[in-house]
């Protein structure tokens, strides 16, 4: 589900760790279509090669801070998809 930061003055705006608007293109989050479309493992390989890429360039590209948080999201979430299977 797309969410939006509320900014201090009221305004909405994308989340660009945890929800990015341009991930929502054609109505289904990318990470959600990737997941229907992948094999378990290949979902938490491809989980644990972006968070990979993301901690690897923190520093070098953009916002380190920026790349760090979109790091953790990646391992946040092949946390959830082991913890899911209840191992």
């Amino acid at each position: 589900m797309f969410k939006f930061v509320v900014s201090e003055t009221g305004e909405r705006m994308s989340d660009n760790v945890n929800h990015p608007k341009h991930y929502m293109v054609g109505g289904i989050e990318t990470i959600e279509y990737l997941k229907a479309k992948s094999t378990k493992e290949e979902f938490r390989g491809h989980l644990r090669l972006t968070a990979l890429k993301y901690l690897s360039r923190a520093g070098h590209k953009n916002d380190a801070l920026e790349d760090f948080k979109k790091g953790q999201w990646y391992v946040s979430r092949l946390i959830e998809e082991i913890e899911s299977d209840g191992i």
